[in-house]
């Protein structure tokens, strides 16, 4: 018996697979499995990178997707799937090739707890989308919090800083980014931001010296941009919880 209700157009735009999306999101995962393998070849340079590439490609499956209005159940679930590998094998395999082998069990427990927390993190994601505030996430998102970490391998190979040396300040930075995706803290989505509106000529002139100031030193200021994004959600917190005890509710 064929139940005529999964036969609309909506549940059949659900089911389908649409090329372009998907293109892209195989493209992010592509990026991030060649992040692995540069990883377990010690090109680590390489596989930071490569993780870079999988964000950006990450960001824009969506937003072609709603563009083309070929979103798709089959397109939110593989995306998921890429970030998994993208965002959390990748960067904590990175972190222990690079900088965790020396530390024993301590080393693969740090970075387990980064992998688990990227799980967790995008299995909160989606079973919260309908009914979280869409102007922020809860959690660090997946794609800043491996940004982090790839910009801090990044900037220690480009001064000249070996794994064995910074493998502590690792430690922390991979636990506390593992903790941040799992945590309650709000972090600002930027979803709302709406690129149809008109802007000052100022704003352009300001975009195009954002992107100078990247290009004059990508690594450090990758990894400055999202570390500040990542303690972002704290200072929101801070802010909140002082401004809660300062005017208490009778």
């Amino acid at each position: 018996m064929i139940d005529l209700d999964d036969r609309t157009p909506m549940n059949l735009r659900r089911r389908s697979i649409y090329l372009l999306p998907n293109l892209l999101t195989t493209a992010a995962l592509f990026a991030g499995f060649y992040a692995i393998v540069q990883a377990m070849n010690s090109k680590f340079e390489f596989a930071a990178v490569a993780i870079f590439i999988a964000m950006v490609l990450d960001g824009l499956d969506g937003r072609v997707a709603r563009l083309t209005r070929t979103q798709s159940e089959f397109g939110a679930e593989y995306d998921s799937l890429s970030d998994m590998v993208s965002f959390g094998v990748a960067p904590s395999l990175l972190m222990y090739e690079w900088a965790f082998k020396d530390l024993g069990k301590l080393g693969w427990f740090a970075a387990f707890i980064y992998c688990a927390g990227t799980a967790l993190r995008l299995a909160r994601f989606n079973a919260n989308i309908e009914t979280v505030d869409k102007r922020f996430f809860q959690g660090l998102p997946s794609p800043a919090a491996a940004a982090v970490i790839a910009g801090f391998v990044w900037v220690m190979l480009d001064n000249h800083f070996s794994g064995q040396e910074a493998r502590w300040y690792a430690v922390i930075l991979t636990v506390f980014a593992g903790l941040s995706m799992v945590s309650n803290v709000r972090f600002y989505s930027f979803k709302d931001f709406n690129m149809r509106k008109s802007v000052p000529f100022i704003v352009i002139i300001l975009v195009a010296l954002f992107f100078i100031l990247i290009s004059s030193y990508p690594p450090g200021v990758l990894f400055l941009l999202f570390l500040c994004y990542a303690l972002s959600g704290y200072v929101l917190w801070l802010l909140g919880f002082r401004k809660k005890t300062s005017n208490p509710t009778t």
